[in-house]
């Protein structure tokens, strides 16, 4: 068995009762369905770190031509929707 850890955590009155509902409907223990809920919670969550460290990483490893400055950006955005609208920068 892998080495646990015990947790406490306070619960609402209803998410208690939501949850002591599932346990009995499932016949899974409360630990059981929030430690299923939590590693989820993980999946689903975990990813958006490590794409959000990977592309600090490729940005600050980019040469200056791969990006364009925010200014230049900006001054371009301003010029939407008028009678000189520019053309992107590049």
């Amino acid at each position: 068995m892998k080495n646990t850890t015990t947790m406490t955590l306070r619960l609402d009155d209803e998410t208690n009762n939501r949850l002591s509902s599932l346990a009995g409907a499932t016949d899974r223990t409360k630990s059981y369905l929030v430690m299923q809920a939590l590693k989820l919670f993980l999946e689903n969550n975990e990813w958006q770190v490590q794409e959000i460290k990977q592309s600090v990483f490729e940005a600050d490893s980019a040469g200056p031509d791969q990006f364009i400055e925010n200014d230049t950006v900006m001054a371009w955005m301003e010029t939407w929707g008028t009678d000189d609208e520019s053309k992107p920068p590049s």
